[in-house]
């Protein structure tokens, strides 16, 4: 039996067909449509999220990764020629028929070319080509355009990246479609000795042009800090372009939409809150009641529009000014830190399931048929020092007067990490879901009053 064929187990064994035999020769099995999907570092959101997804839906997945031996790890090792493609099983705690038939394919993967060479030398017409990392939206998208598969337009997935060139884009848009935000480029390897004479509206606020997760994202206070902060991020980002822009003071919110280029959902709306300033960490996040708040949500939709973006799943940040809504940033793939997977179950929908099929061509439902009355918050526990985790709670899952708390811890005992004031700094994350925010919240106060969390 192929360990790898999912369905073997439950197909009564049959034998080949004997010489001198009657019995007509079983045809070969159809091969699954396969998905290629790329990606850098192993995600929950892929793991836990789009893998299953891909295995419910009958898929086959390629995936191809500059990174091949943490997914070996993540996945589960199995013996192969190095270098080559090896399928594997489900990795620990997934049922076999819970994890696709998967091949690990070693591909430098921010390579757009590169990608498509290694998808037509597999030899299997894809039937979709898929990314959910921020770093490989306009690579998945060229990749899927050469081989005539659905897909979100390149140029979309660009500018969404591009900080500087999003900005541009929202300002040709207009100001009945956004307000303008102020913001210089400082580009690869201009000296950022050359902004101390910039006319900016201190304090601003500056961050890698192509960055994630709020890395090298701080507040600066007058012109001596931003040329320092500056030349800070190149030392660790040599060469870098970094952009410089107005600090949009209020309440963060992001919105969640899926679309297949007709439809446009709203999926969701979250409210976050952040670390004091200088730096920029999620420490919590609520799901706002459904339906998201107006005006807000149609001006977010309007600049999704204008931007190209309207295909697949993508992550909004805004904050809140008065009646406007200003865009912080687009991240052109579904929410992460697990909020995703919280989403998905909250809302009661496929929602993985539904992100895929844009991406094979399928129309969604006018209706998603999500549920409206859950609540949810995301509680991150976050180290505040450098050092070796010493204690911490193990995973738990508990259910109290309608609330139901998940912890998942994210860094082991004995581990030693710096400090790099981002999301890299999770000791562990709480979910805590249900229809009541006061339940929940007492909830999570009850959770944390009760454990703790310590660093040497």
């Amino acid at each position: 039996m192929n360990e790898n064929d999912l369905d073997a187990a439950s197909r009564p064994f049959s034998s080949p067909a004997l010489r001198g035999s009657s019995a007509a020769p079983t045809a070969p099995a159809p091969r699954p449509p396969r998905l290629h999907l790329l990606a850098l570092n192993p995600t929950d959101s892929v793991t836990e999220g789009f893998l299953p997804a891909a295995a419910r839906l009958g898929l086959a997945v390629t995936l191809l990764t500059d990174q091949p031996e943490a997914h070996e790890r993540a996945y589960g090792r199995r013996e192969g020629k190095a270098g080559s493609a090896r399928p594997f099983p489900a990795p620990r705690g997934f049922p076999a028929r819970g994890f696709p038939a998967l091949d690990i394919v070693p591909c430098d993967v921010r390579d757009f070319a590169e990608v498509i060479s290694r998808i037509a030398a597999d030899g299997t017409r894809p039937r979709a080509v898929f990314t959910n990392s921020d770093h490989l939206q306009a690579q998945a998208a060229l990749a899927a355009q050469y081989f005539g598969l659905p897909g979100k337009d390149w140029r979309a997935a660009l500018r969404t990246k591009n900080k500087a060139e999003l900005r541009r884009a929202l300002a040709a848009a207009g100001p009945d479609v956004a307000d303008p935000v102020w913001s210089a480029e400082l580009a690869t390897g201009q000296d950022p000795a050359t902004l101390a004479g910039l006319d900016a509206p201190y304090p601003c606020v500056v961050k890698p042009r192509e960055g994630v997760a709020s890395e090298d994202v701080v507040l600066v206070a007058d012109a001596d800090e931003l040329v320092r902060r500056c030349a800070e991020i190149r030392e660790r980002r040599p060469g870098a372009a970094l952009v410089v822009e107005e600090f949009l003071d209020g309440e963060l919110r992001t919105l969640e939409t899926l679309g297949d280029g007709r439809t446009l959902h709203v999926l969701g709306a979250f409210r976050t809150e952040l670390s004091p300033p200088p730096h920029f960490i999620e420490e919590r996040l609520h799901l706002l009641p459904a339906p998201p708040p107006q005006p807000h949500t149609d001006q977010v939709l309007a600049q999704l529009r204008a931007l190209g973006v309207g295909f697949g799943v993508c992550h909004t940040e805004y904050v809140v000014q008065g009646d406007r809504a200003r865009l912080i940033e687009i991240n052109y793939r579904a929410i992460g830190d697990q909020c995703d997977l919280v989403l998905a179950e909250l809302l009661g929908i496929p929602l993985f399931e539904y992100i895929l099929r844009t991406h094979m061509g399928e129309p969604l439902p006018d209706d998603l048929g999500a549920r409206t009355d859950g609540r949810v918050r995301m509680e991150y526990v976050t180290a505040d020092r450098a050092g070796r985790l010493a204690s911490a709670p193990p995973a738990s899952v508990t259910e109290r007067d309608g609330v139901r708390l998940d912890y998942r811890p994210l860094r082991g005992i004995g581990e030693e990490h710096p400090l790099h004031r981002t999301n890299r700094d999770f000791l562990g994350v709480l979910r805590a879901t249900g229809t009541d925010q006061g339940r929940i919240d007492a909830a999570v106060a009850r959770f944390l009053a009760a454990h703790r969390w310590e660093i040497v």
